[in-house]
């Protein structure tokens, strides 16, 4: 099994070890999300936290703003509105728990970890809030760097490449030395999957995952229940789950160290499995 040069992400004096692959189970505090299972509400939230660390979740990432092409836009008030009371509720019941906020901006990541969480999920990163790098740097967090183009709402419109393997690679290069010059140790790289890409972009992404392992940093692969596997099979998102744990496992075999999942159960299943092959 390929594996990364840096195995440990620090979140709050505890280290995580990723040298077996992690799962980041996926709550949106949203109405409009794309896989409707995924939602959830302030009553729920407890029981779908226990369910997904009782199942093998590392990570829980909670987010308040949709990003599928067409979402509606909300404010960052209302978005903080969303998630605050929902990390508040799930470290009360589960003070253990590893928080990542989902979000692209700098005021609502900075209240989340306020509030408890350890992790910042940023979708666009950092091209959608100016202050997103110094917030990261000045909390002391891991931070997942993700590609994109454009915002979740113009981003399908901008997905031109000649090679989106090598074109993804450049952009984010570009970004994580801009991280290490403020100081930023602990970033995870997201090729963002769906996110200005077309399927096939997708699959031939997920073909050269491996080439992500120049970067000596984690790889975050979220590609669950996405377009592109439903898409393809002529299916719904909530038929997707088996055409989910393919791809999941085409990553793991391609060097992922986490999966951020609707499913946790079969995801780490996936995980378990890959990890005892062995390849000469």
């Amino acid at each position: 099994m390929p594996k990364v040069t840096k195995k440990t992400l620090n979140c709050r004096g505890r280290l995580v070890d990723l040298r077996t692959p992690a799962v980041m189970g996926i709550l949106n505090v949203t109405p409009d999300s794309f896989f409707a299972d995924s939602r959830v509400t302030l009553e729920k939230t407890v029981e779908v936290a226990r369910k997904m660390l009782d199942e093998g979740a590392t990570f829980l990432d909670i987010g308040g703003y949709s990003t599928r092409p067409s979402a509606a836009d909300i404010s960052p008030t209302e978005e903080a509105d969303r998630v605050l009371p929902i990390i508040e509720q799930i470290l009360a019941a589960f003070p253990n728990a590893l928080i990542s906020i989902d979000t692209f901006r700098a005021s609502v990541a900075r209240q989340a970890i306020e509030a408890g969480a350890s992790l910042i999920n940023d979708v666009a990163g950092g091209t959608l809030d100016a202050v997103m790098f110094e917030t990261v740097a000045a909390l002391g967090v891991p931070y997942v760097l993700m590609h994109l183009r454009g915002t979740p709402q113009t981003m399908q419109s901008l997905a031109s490449y000649e090679n989106v393997a090598t074109e993804v690679i450049d952009e984010l290069a570009e970004r994580l030395v801009m991280l290490r010059s403020l100081g930023i140790k602990d970033v995870i790289l997201d090729p963002g999957f769906g996110f200005a890409k077309t399927p096939s972009q997708n699959f031939f992404l997920l073909t050269h995952l491996r080439e992500f392992a120049l970067f000596d940093e984690p790889v975050l692969v979220g590609i669950s229940r996405k377009t592109t596997i439903w898409k393809t099979l002529n299916i719904s998102a909530d038929e997707s789950l088996n055409g989910t744990t393919v791809l999941h496992t085409v990553a793991l075999l391609q060097g992922a160290s986490i999966l951020r999942v609707h499913d946790v159960r079969e995801a780490v299943e996936a995980i378990k499995l890959t990890q005892q092959l062995t390849f000469f």
